[in-house]
């Protein structure tokens, strides 16, 4: 049996701060074959990104790492990477080991252009000209199924797409052929179709160039479509590994059992979803609501002509057997002019927003899906009126929002409410959570005096599962779970009518994701708040959804019932949304 490219012995990692010494990584061992794609999953703080860290030697001076870590490349005899000094470690990061990280555009350089950071990668690992190294970064972004790639060269990091930016950091990973790819969660934040090609993109790849790769994430449906082997990490620890659909299909592990339960898509539509507590503690059987998509479909969907259907036991809210519209929507354009040029004719406008029409009834929530570009986004930011209109009417609870004066819609702006992807991002770093949830209160004057909002924000605090005494810290104190629970507490702040999610839980661990979709879950029930859900992964816009909207180019293609939507699609753009959603070989 030949040696294997990657073994890791026993690999501890801790850090020290303030006094404390956390230990991230435990003493683990596995080992990546020449030619393998080996998945490490786990949820955010399992250990999985500082293993592959310390396999670069890119954690901070403070780490202290202990093991080993054996790399052994072309058949050469192996080297422990922990026994290098710097020097040695750079001529092989890079080059030998490569490394595409979550976020493309903190990891591209915004003052140079693309093709200059790939060259500049080709020229320090493999001295050669820079006519050579421009025609080689030519050939790489056209392997990487990049668009016009003489002219993409030429274009800042700014001026490219989500996906566009992270076939970039493969061109650069795989500039210098290495032997070993880490991949570390590189499409958390892309569409499920982008998702899906970047994929695609790295395992062809993989197989091309006979290429190992290590893939960290914590998506199980992504590792099934893809990984040979995967490893699961808690708490710092290995709890299970071995063959991907060995793993994922028999689970031993409580831990991993929890991780494949609490995906949304396997779920009926708005029942509570499992989270790991609910394993470890024994309350919960892998196999409790996990069931055929058909027969969800058949169970939930209930036809009643003329009639409100029934969802999930509960009727909807009726004044003389009619839903209760709250908003209305009618014919909204949202066009940017085109850029004007020095000579010749102006380019068509872009149309953001066209021509789109829908209702949404009181306690109803209504998905909105797309891919990046399809103008769901800033649909939602019209309605809220954070961008102005081209035409077209928004009437939310009988006042028509387009083209009210900011003083005029100031007032109203407590009735409509936004929870936006980045929690981090919409948390001001020097407030503390008490008074970012008090401020609006204190602008809309709600209650009387401070005293009693300090202790509605109290309230709150504990009604989205944390604790009151939460009050004075910072955002920096709190995962990126509970700074997007913070931010749903802030917007129910104003007993709002009608809330907006705007990716709201797409980056989000698979199990703090359940977490929050079951606190909005019991949220609405309390408040009865109505609601448009804005995402691209389409599992979880059935599960949350009474309604679905579909769309593509600034147009809704598609509108049904969530069920009958995901279930049984009659457009071709939505059964291409629906097919990259990854994990179809894990439903039962």
């Amino acid at each position: 049996m030949s040696q294997p490219l990657l073994e890791v012995k026993n690999l501890s990692v801790e850090f020290a701060a303030d006094g404390e010494l956390t230990h991230a990584v435990k003493s683990i061992s596995f080992d990546l074959a020449a030619g393998e794609l080996l998945a490490i999953v786990g949820e955010s703080g399992s250990g999985k990104s500082v293993t592959s860290l310390a396999l670069m030697q890119l954690l901070p001076k403070q780490a202290k790492v202990k093991g080993e870590l054996l790399f052994a490349n072309n058949n050469l005899p192996m080297v422990d990477l922990l026994g290098l000094d710097e020097k040695s470690m750079r001529a092989i990061r890079g080059k030998d080991i490569a490394m595409i990280f979550q976020e493309p555009m903190t990891s591209l350089n915004p003052v140079f252009t693309s093709g200059y950071q790939v060259m500049e990668a080709i020229q320090l690992h493999q001295k050669v000209s820079a006519t050579i190294a421009k025609q080689k970064t030519i050939e790489l972004f056209e392997q990487v199924k990049l668009p016009d790639p003489a002219q993409l060269i030429k274009r800042y990091p700014h001026e490219l797409s989500g996906g566009q930016k992270q076939r970039v950091m493969i061109a650069m990973a795989m500039s210098c052929n290495p032997a070993l790819l880490i991949a570390d969660e590189p499409t958390t934040a892309l569409d499920v179709t982008v998702q899906k090609t970047i994929l695609e993109l790295i395992k062809e790849l993989q197989q091309q160039n006979g290429m190992s790769v290590l893939l960290i994430t914590h998506d199980l449906g992504l590792v099934a479509d893809i990984a040979d082997k995967v490893v699961v990490m808690y708490k710092g620890e290995i709890v299970e590994q071995g063959k991907t659909l060995e793993v994922l299909q028999h689970p031993k592990h409580e831990y991993t059992k929890a991780l494949m339960a609490c995906r949304p898509g396997l779920h009926r539509r708005g029942e509570r979803l499992p989270v790991v507590g609910d394993f470890v503690k024994g309350e919960w059987q892998v196999d409790r609501g996990v069931r055929e998509g058909k027969e969800i479909l058949n169970a939930e969907v209930k036809k009643v002509s003329g009639e409100w259907e029934k969802v999930s036991g509960e009727e909807r809210p009726t004044i003389n057997n009619q839903p209760t519209t709250v908003l209305q929507v009618e014919q909204l354009k949202v066009y940017y002019p085109g850029k004007r040029k020095l000579f010749g004719k102006t380019p068509e406008s872009f149309k953001a927003v066209d021509d789109v029409s829908f209702t949404v009834s009181k306690g109803e929530t209504v998905g909105l899906v797309g891919e990046s570009g399809c103008g769901k986004t800033t649909l939602g930011r019209t309605i809220l009126q954070l961008i102005p209109a081209t035409s077209g009417k928004i009437i939310l609870n009988g006042t028509d929002l387009a083209g009210l004066l900011k003083s005029a819609m100031q007032p109203l702006r407590k009735d409509l409410q936004i929870v936006f992807q980045d929690p981090y991002g919409s948390l001001n770093p020097r407030l503390t959570i008490g008074n970012a949830i008090l401020e609006p209160m204190k602008v809309h004057s709600i209650l009387d005096d401070t005293a009693q909002r300090k202790d509605k924000v109290m309230e709150l605090l504990e009604k989205v599962n944390l604790q009151a005494d939460h009050f004075n810290r910072y955002p920096h104190q709190f995962s990126g779970g509970q700074r997007q629970r913070i931010c749903i507490a802030r917007a129910l702040a104003l007993n709002p009518s009608f809330l907006i999610f705007d990716e709201s839980v797409s980056a989000l661990d698979v199990s703090v994701q359940a977490q929050v979709l079951n606190l909005l879950n019991d949220l609405k029930k309390e408040f009865g708040f109505t609601s448009i859900f804005i995402s691209h992964d389409l599992s979880v816009v059935r599960y949350i959804s009474d309604r679905i909207l579909v769309m593509h180019k600034g147009r809704i293609v598609e509108e049904g019932l969530s069920d009958e939507v995901y279930f049984n699609p009659k457009e071709e753009y939505t059964r291409q949304l629906i097919e990259a959603v990854p994990g179809k070989k894990l439903t039962v």
